[in-house]
């Protein structure tokens, strides 16, 4: 990293505990959720950048200034589930479920992985809610074991393979539930739908 003061942008909810647990470590790392622009970088003289929760994607212009040093942790097994609702997908389609950490490119979910790790659940005694939870709590936890290399440059990557699946946040709206519903449906619904039935 050129810069000495190293300052890390977090692009995510400021109520983070990963945010909390970077600023106990890191000498100057600023927040936003705000969509960011290639100024937001340069002014704030931006070293490294984290998203985490983040519902902008960001541009050409922005990762440009920031060459591997822009990263995404996305709650899905990547190359499966790009895109919104992840963990909800993985569920619907039965495919892969886990935690991934990926160098940001021009794509959706497209870029490098850095690491990642199946997550097994039991579809009969857990609901989307509390997989979610058990999700986040692994990425952080791998997060937080990494960390030391990614920010130096030093972490293994891998080109992502197979074609996998994207899913928008519109297509969440053919589910035959209610948004406030969905969280607390049993993974064994969810696992038993099928795209035909939505």
């Amino acid at each position: 990293m050129k810069n000495t003061n190293n300052v890390i942008l977090f692009l995510g909810d400021q109520d983070s505990s990963l945010l909390e647990w970077l600023k106990r470590r890191e000498a100057s790392v600023i927040y936003t959720s705000e969509k960011i622009t290639a100024d937001f970088i340069k002014r704030h003289d931006i070293q490294f950048l984290i998203s985490y929760g983040y519902r902008y994607i960001l541009k050409q212009d922005v990762l440009a200034l920031l060459p591997d040093r822009a990263i995404n942790l996305h709650i899905s097994y990547l190359p499966w589930n790009r895109g919104a609702d992840p963990n909800l997908w993985s569920f619907i389609e039965n495919s892969p479920k886990g935690v991934t950490i990926h160098y940001l490119d021009a794509g959706v979910d497209t870029g490098d992985i850095i690491v990642q790790k199946r997550v097994q659940f039991n579809i009969h005694q857990e609901t989307l809610a509390t997989s979610y939870k058990k999700l986040h709590i692994t990425i952080q936890k791998l997060f937080k074991q990494h960390w030391a290399m990614i920010k130096i440059g030093q972490c293994q990557r891998q080109q992502q393979m197979g074609q996998g699946s994207f899913y928008t946040s519109q297509e969440k709206d053919r589910l035959p539930y209610a948004l406030t519903d969905v969280l607390h449906t049993p993974l064994s619904e969810l696992n038993a739908l099928s795209h035909h039935d939505i």
